[in-house]
């Protein structure tokens, strides 16, 4: 009887030392998320500085959220950076499936070569392809517009490849059942890879979104024009040259944070292995 108390006392042990892994990280994700809420809400007249830090606030507030949407075009950057990462998602569940079925499904000439080819860009780093980028907006008459932003967003090359590897784990019995009830290749695209592929879509979708809503240096490169700032560029306008007030830039950063949140809480319990028997209805 030793050995197997031996053995579930080694279990216990390693499922302990996971559970306190997985506590150290999630406090050091936590912790500076609260502490970011705790500074948004402090009062105006209230030391944001004190030592030991103070975790709560002592004159709770909501000050500095009226003042951040009061005295700063909050509701233009938020409406630019909805507008920019929802069609930036589109064009990439859109370009990137219909790039990727080929390449997992067709049988022609060069095809690993275009998928080599298409998995080396994700090597390059997008400065050096960030001046080439900018004159092509240029020369398109499109630098000063949200089109910008989205165009360079609309396929991305790890989607293609995320994709392409969710279309070729789809079995070939289920296209087969597709082909004989008459789908055409566009009809098998639509109504069984990208049902069979509805996780691996969705957490493409959150890469996309959250990519395209934190990016900071594209815009600042192209854009110009104050009405036409994303958020990113617009909390950078809360720290002036003269004056920094925390708790507006705190603010103003739970306010960037609050939307990613909420996505990723409303599609997580989406990103489960999908059934393939579902990708065929009727």
């Amino acid at each position: 009887m030793a050995e197997p108390i031996s053995g579930r006392s080694r279990s216990l042990a390693a499922s302990a030392l996971q559970l306190a892994v997985l506590l150290l990280l999630a406090l050091a994700v936590l912790v500076p998320l609260f502490w970011l809420v705790s500074t948004s809400l402090k009062g105006p007249a209230e030391d944001i500085f004190t030592m030991p830090p103070a975790l709560l606030p002592s004159q709770p507030s909501l000050d500095a959220y009226r003042r951040l949407f009061n005295d700063n075009p909050m509701l233009g950057y938020l409406l630019n950076s909805t507008v920019v990462s929802a069609l930036a998602v589109f064009a990439n569940l859109l370009f990137c499936s219909l790039a990727a079925y080929p390449l997992a499904r067709m049988r022609f000439t060069g095809r690993g070569l275009v998928l080599a080819l298409v998995v080396a860009t994700i090597l390059i780093p997008f400065q050096v392809v960030m001046i080439p980028l900018y004159l092509l907006m240029v020369q398109l008459g499109l630098r000063n517009t949200l089109w910008a932003l989205i165009i360079p967003q609309a396929a991305t090359a790890f989607g293609i490849y995320l994709l392409r590897q969710s279309f070729a784990g789809v079995p070939v019995e289920l296209e087969e059942a597709a082909r004989i009830d008459g789908c055409s290749p566009v009809g098998e695209w639509w109504n069984v890879m990208l049902p069979a592929a509805r996780a691996d879509l969705i957490t493409l979708a959150m890469f996309v979104f959250i990519g395209t809503w934190s990016d900071f240096l594209w815009p600042l490169v192209i854009l110009d024009d104050p009405k036409l700032f994303t958020l990113p560029l617009g909390l950078q306008q809360l720290a002036s040259s003269f004056s920094l007030d925390w708790r507006l830039v705190a603010a103003g950063a739970v306010v960037s944070i609050l939307p990613v949140l909420l996505l990723f809480i409303g599609l997580q319990r989406y990103i489960l292995p999908s059934a393939r028997g579902d990708a065929v209805k009727g």
